[in-house]
């Protein structure tokens, strides 16, 4: 019995030490939660009221009405807004895409008074409210413009799209802002001034068959200096056809005709005479016509004196403002191809001059070369092609 009781104290101080040793493997005492360590919860966000800014702002005076009115929000979205005349005709517009405020889709009128009412709920949930009463300018003179693009035209490759105003433009940084041209494919190309009235534009180099033009001569309500405004919108499309080239020589009596760069035909010619000989250098064709009277009273030289003529034609196209055309000569068929006879102008065949009125148009590229004339100028005419590119963009006006 004594080994037995020996043997029960031996085993029972086994199991204790076991417990033990199981005990300090344990990762917590048992029934009780493993503490946990967090980082500090992120900081709530700071809501604000909504703040609007209008523009015009409140009791602005002499406002040009081609310049658009808006509404901006910080802080917030933009809610109703209001753009009524004193009439309480309301005036078109739209939020834009963000919220973040709105913009008036429709010109003003002159001499007008406007009140603006714009609401925006802030990030607090709040509704705020502003309001603008402002009014438009009334313009000393209102000028109009046009352009040498008429829609739907299909143009030569040597176009320069020309700005004309009915009046002296003071500010001309303001008129070129007011133009623009787009083309696809898009077209690098920068404007030059002739005298205070006309704007030119001139693609770096030529036109690229195929290209789409579009003329946006937003200037209606845009302050252009000295208080003139601009008097309505013009928007115009138009788009370039084939490559068509002319060299006329007065060495050899001829003139090539090339399409797309390929020489489709070459045809004799009889350019101006010594005394009224033709200036050289690369014309732009202007107008067509059918049924045409030369007179040399057009460029100071009555027909009943010396030198002085009034001719008939039945085709004539224009490449100058001093009077230079390409035309039908049935009259001097026999020199052309052998010497120089005319007035100044590119004599041709009727059934030759036909032809190239038929496959020429508006903004064709013509080149007068050994003509043993003066330098064409680059004003005389749609001329640009005169100049180099920086020639252009440095030009003096």
């Amino acid at each position: 019995m004594r080994r037995s009781s020996g043997r029960w104290a031996r085993l029972l101080v086994a199991a204790g030490v076991i417990g033990l040793t199981v005990a300090g493997c344990s990762g917590s005492p048992s029934g009780e939660t493993p503490q946990v360590t967090t980082s500090a919860s992120a900081p709530k966000p700071v809501l604000k009221a909504a703040a609007l800014t209008l523009t015009p702002a409140k009791d602005a005076k002499d406002v040009a009405p081609g310049e658009p009115v808006s509404v901006a929000v910080a802080d917030g979205k933009v809610g109703d807004v209001k753009l009524t005349g004193a009439d309480g005709k309301a005036v078109g517009g739209k939020p834009r895409a963000d919220g973040a405020g709105w913009d008036s889709a429709e010109p003003l009128g002159y001499g007008k008074t406007y009140k603006l009412t714009a609401t925006a709920t802030g990030t607090d949930g709040k509704p705020v409210t502003s309001e603008s009463s402002f009014t438009t300018a009334k313009p000393a003179r209102q000028l109009g413009v046009s352009v040498n693009l008429v829609e739907g035209e299909t143009v030569g490759v040597g176009l320069p799209l020309i700005f004309t105003f009915t009046g002296n433009v003071a500010d001309k940084a303001a008129a070129e802002k007011a133009l623009k041209v787009t083309a696809e494919p898009a077209t690098e190309g920068a404007f030059r001034w002739s005298g205070d009235k006309q704007a030119t534009w001139r693609p770096k180099d030529y036109w690229k068959s195929g290209t789409k033009i579009k003329v946006d001569a937003a200037v209606y309500g845009k302050p252009l200096g000295n208080g003139s405004y601009g008097r309505e919108d013009k928007t115009i499309t138009g788009a370039v056809g084939d490559k068509l080239v002319a060299v006329a020589d007065g060495g050899t009596h001829q003139m090539t005709v090339s399409v797309n760069d390929k020489e489709v035909k070459t045809m004799p010619t009889s350019m101006g005479k010594p005394g009224h000989t033709t200036p050289a250098g690369t014309y732009t064709v202007m107008s067509e016509h059918t049924g045409y009277t030369m007179d040399s009273g057009t460029y100071g030289v009555p027909e009943d004196t010396p030198g002085g003529y009034r001719t008939f034609v039945q085709y004539a196209v224009r490449l100058s403002y001093s009077g230079i055309f390409y035309h039908s000569a049935p009259w001097s068929v026999r020199q052309q191809g052998h010497s120089n006879v005319s007035h100044g102008c590119l004599n041709l065949s009727t059934e030759n001059t036909k032809w190239l009125m038929d496959t020429s148009k508006k903004g064709d590229v013509v080149t007068v070369q050994n003509s043993g004339g003066p330098k064409l100028e680059s004003t005389d005419g749609w001329s640009v092609w005169q100049l180099s590119w920086d020639e252009w963009r440095t030009a003096a006006n």
